[in-house]
């Protein structure tokens, strides 16, 4: 299991707070290590896949809960196998998930099996970038995955429209169909400018898929008949409209960061019934019809075996109500909501607020460092600035009550390279 060690004698957030979750309780912000408690039960069957819906004009008919390969490590093969058994035949990963090991994984996994499934992968351009450097990202990408194609290859975490308008993706991904090196184009994002970014693509016809955060945390029609006493919902309201955007034009709609953070140890004392917070979220999503199917990620097979609990419904179950509603009290005060933009214009030196703290979920709610410092690390500077910062102009600036101002700067520490005159932050126990 990933550690995190944090060096700030102001906040006091270190390895033993996150394991105990001490100093972070207060804020909503636990190390959670999901899987830890098993969700099987006696005489509960296990997990299959109940439904395939076709991505929009790529008509690929993927599973409806798919697999997510953010946190998948070198030799843990073993999980991707026990998706495939289980009926999932969609895999998304991307060259940054932990320095290419998730591809690797899962090349090695499908070897053979190829005819099977569809892979999907990712990666991150700029809007200088060349093409050429793109299909040597590319090249690279199938070598770990062994295999000669991707069917869908998307431009990752784009927050910047000038990286769509860049005339070299488009060169690149032309080039790329016609070689057979992918089958389709794709677009991912999950920050403050998604809404832009994504009415661009769509409205050039530069995309076959999107793949986009989307929970029930995020929409104010869902949750405001219970939420009238407090605010938290993330101010996503041109999301829908996107979505049906997107459908109407044949565009593929994946969901991710469905969980709303993941904190799925915080719900297991409230499970009854045979109801879990994943299929309760999870059904929320798909009961949307503007929505293909979802990727999560997997990381062992007891979790497979749950999420799958909820595929094949489009409509959510009567238990999941409660276990939505708790869920948000509980968490809403201190998730941050990608997307909500509120944070965008507080800090004078353009720390990307929301963006670090999406990396800091990671490391802290999903006990995944790895993954938390390479998404970090695309950030440039990341929250550099906060840390000889005493102004604290972003103090307040989010209206669902996160203290961003206590936040900014131990996440630097805790995820930027080389940085840390204690030492490494990252282990491994």
């Amino acid at each position: 299991m990933s550690a995190v060690r944090m060096s700030d004698d102001d906040d006091r957030l270190g390895r033993r707070e996150l394991l105990q979750g001490g100093a972070l309780a207060g804020l909503g912000l636990t190390a959670l290590p999901l899987g830890a408690r098993a969700w099987a039960q006696p005489g509960r069957p296990a997990g299959q896949v109940q439904r395939y819906a076709v991505l929009g004009r790529t008509g690929l008919r993927v599973s409806d809960i798919s697999f997510g390969g953010s946190r998948l490590g070198a030799g843990e093969g073993n999980v991707v196998r026990h998706a495939l058994d289980r009926g999932i035949n969609y895999f998304d990963t991307a060259d940054s998930y932990r320095g290419g090991e998730s591809e690797t994984a899962i090349g090695d996994a499908l070897r053979g099996k190829r005819d099977r499934v569809y892979i999907a992968s990712k990666t991150y351009t700029g809007p200088g970038d060349r093409r050429d450097s793109m299909m040597h990202a590319l090249e690279q990408s199938l070598r770990r995955l062994r295999t000669d194609y991707v069917d869908v290859y998307f431009n990752h975490a784009v927050n910047d429209v000038d990286r769509l308008k860049n005339p070299e993706w488009r060169e690149f991904t032309t080039r790329a169909k016609q070689q057979g090196k992918i089958r389709f184009v794709g677009m991912s994002g999950h920050a403050g400018r998604l809404i832009e970014c994504l009415d661009y693509a769509i409205d050039m016809d530069s995309v076959d898929v999107i793949l986009v955060a989307y929970n029930f945390g995020q929409d104010p029609a869902f949750l405001q008949q219970f939420t009238r006493s407090f605010d938290f919902v993330a101010r996503q309201p041109e999301l829908p409209r996107v979505l049906r955007k997107a459908k109407g034009k044949g565009v593929g709609v994946i969901a991710m960061k469905t969980l709303m953070g993941a904190r799925l140890n915080d719900m297991r004392p409230f499970e009854k019934g045979g109801a879990t917070f994943a299929q309760a979220a999870f059904r929320w999503t798909l009961s949307n019809s503007n929505t293909d199917a979802l990727i999560v990620s997997m990381t062992s097979g007891t979790l497979i075996d749950e999420y799958l609990g909820a595929s094949g419904s489009r409509a959510a179950a009567g238990e999941d109500l409660p276990l939505l509603r708790r869920y948000a009290r509980m968490n809403g005060t201190s998730y941050c909501r990608h997307g909500c933009q509120e944070c965008l214009g507080a800090c004078p030196y353009g720390v990307p607020i929301g963006e670090v703290l999406r990396a800091r979920m990671y490391a802290v709610d999903y006990g995944d460092a790895e993954l938390a410092r390479s998404e970090y690390g695309m950030l440039g500077g990341g929250a550099s600035p906060c840390l000889s910062c005493t102004a604290k102009p972003c103090t307040g600036a989010c209206s669902h009550g996160l203290p961003i101002e206590r936040l900014l700067g131990p996440t630097h520490r805790m995820l930027a390279r080389g940085e840390d005159p204690a030492g490494p932050r990252v282990g491994r126990s």
